[in-house]
């Protein structure tokens, strides 16, 4: 087998692609300038060797492939080096796509929302039928303990991102997969750095639907009016739609206002009903796409719903992490408004009026590029009161977004200074929830620490 180094190892599609290449036997090494659980803890369990930083000495030359992920640009110290070595260099989707997709019926999740946790449910699915499927997921599945594995099975699922695929490749990740079934779950405004507009991600996912086959299938979000129209730049393959109307092929009947426990109906008959961990409404949908997506493979239903009530979901969705003088904390990867409403209205239903306090650090690139800044205040209406980690890169004006907060909220410039005004808002009873797409300096463990001194 070769020696592969994968530059930005520690992303989760990446550390996903590390682990796979592990798992079948290639000798596996990395570097990355931002390593933090729980990647970085999945790849140290993977005995895989870890390069802080990139530099022009990181890839050794008896190096057989270099897998680069779309974090790095030209210019990279080690990206520059790799290209004038004429080292053979490939990036990480296309890697899957050749090394571990043929001879296999893919399932693609894709969508600005619910990806990860779609595609965890997804696998959970499949697994409970016992048809040890493999699986790519963009975080740490608490069930398997990783994001990643070869499978034994026919089916892979794989977390089908829209964002561009690396420097020398600008397509989508997810036109590499050429799914068997792929889910549409949403779409909206995102990436703000590589696409200028809706329609722009629009051609992106018709180029996915492009590449279904007739025999397979699409489950697409059936509420979602942008995915309506990207059906309507051409189709040609079976779809079924997913929603709360019963008009829909797969409709949701809420038995719970917090979304722990639902009904199943496909085409009009009662299929199941669902009781579950998971809360709000965003996760009925998520959980009815990848129950559709199942049948369309011949999973047969009855068999596995009951199997979700032990279903535990993924590492920062709304991860409980502990509880401390009466205040329970939470680490959630919830980075965009519509994602940040769902998952406090999800909360809000379990809770009651208990007070919830947020602690955000806008780190996405369209968060820091201010694409969703006049989003962001109304999609908070859920939380009693806010802090913003505002650092200094941030493009945007803070106290517009603050001044708009319904209730209170404050900005202070780093983690420590975070920390303290948590200490000083919260009181027994609250729920802290710390939202990030990044490792927030370790923040929410860092408060929870603070809880629990005497």
């Amino acid at each position: 087998m070769s020696t592969i180094h994968i530059l930005g190892i520690a992303g989760t599609f990446m550390g996903g692609v590390a682990a796979l290449a592990r798992e079948k036997g290639h000798t596996v090494r990395g570097s990355d300038q931002a390593i933090y659980p729980p990647m970085s803890t999945q790849l140290e369990r993977l005995g895989i060797a870890l390069d802080p930083g990139y530099r022009a000495d990181s890839v050794a030359p008896d190096c057989d492939e270099v897998v680069i992920g779309n974090a790095l640009s030209r210019g990279n110290p080690a990206v520059e080096a790799v290209l004038d070595a004429g080292q053979r260099y490939i990036s990480g989707a296309q890697w899957l796509s050749e090394q571990v997709l043929p001879g296999r019926d893919t399932l693609a999740v894709a969508g600005t929302h619910g990806k990860t946790t779609t595609t965890t449910i997804l696998t959970w699915l499949l697994h409970s039928a016992g048809r040890e499927p493999g699986f790519l997921i963009g975080g740490v599945a608490e069930d398997f303990g990783v994001s990643a594995r070869v499978g034994s099975g026919r089916e892979f699922v794989v977390e089908a991102d829209e964002y561009d695929t690396a420097f020398f490749d600008k397509r989508s990740k997810f036109v590499h997969y050429r799914p068997l079934v792929a889910i549409l779950n949403n779409l909206e405004y995102d990436h703000a750095d590589i696409f200028p507009d809706v329609a722009a991600i629009q051609r992106q996912f018709h180029h996915l639907i492009r590449t279904v086959p007739a025999r397979g299938r699409l489950i697409v979000n059936g509420e979602d009016a942008y995915l309506a129209e990207v059906l309507a730049m051409g189709c040609w393959t079976p779809v079924e739609r997913f929603g709360f109307d019963p008009s829909l092929e797969w409709h949701a009947e809420l038995v719970e206002a917090d979304g722990s426990a639902f009904v199943v109906h496909h085409r009009g008959a009662r299929v199941g009903e669902v009781r579950w961990s998971l809360l709000g409404r965003h996760n009925v949908l998520n959980g009815l796409a990848a129950l559709a997506a199942a049948h369309a493979v011949g999973v047969e239903l009855a068999t596995v719903i009951p199997a979700l009530a032990a279903f535990r979901s993924v590492k920062r969705r709304l991860e409980v992490i502990g509880q401390a003088r009466d205040i329970t904390v939470y680490d959630d990867f919830a980075h965009h408004p519509t994602a940040i409403s769902t998952t406090l209205d999800g909360l809000r239903a379990k809770v009651g009026d208990a007070r919830i306090v947020v602690a955000m650090e806008p780190r996405s690139n369209s968060m820091r590029l201010g694409a969703h800044a006049q989003a962001l205040a109304p999609s908070l209406d859920g939380a009693d009161a806010v802090v913003f980690l505002h650092r200094p890169e941030l493009a945007w004006d803070a106290a517009a977004v603050i001044a708009a907060v319904r209730g209170e909220a404050h900005a202070v410039a780093d983690t420590d200074a975070l920390l303290a005004q948590l200490g000083a808002i919260a009181a027994p009873g609250d729920h802290v929830v710390f939202m990030s797409n990044g490792g927030f300096d370790g923040a929410p463990r860092r408060f929870l620490a603070q809880l629990q001194q005497p």
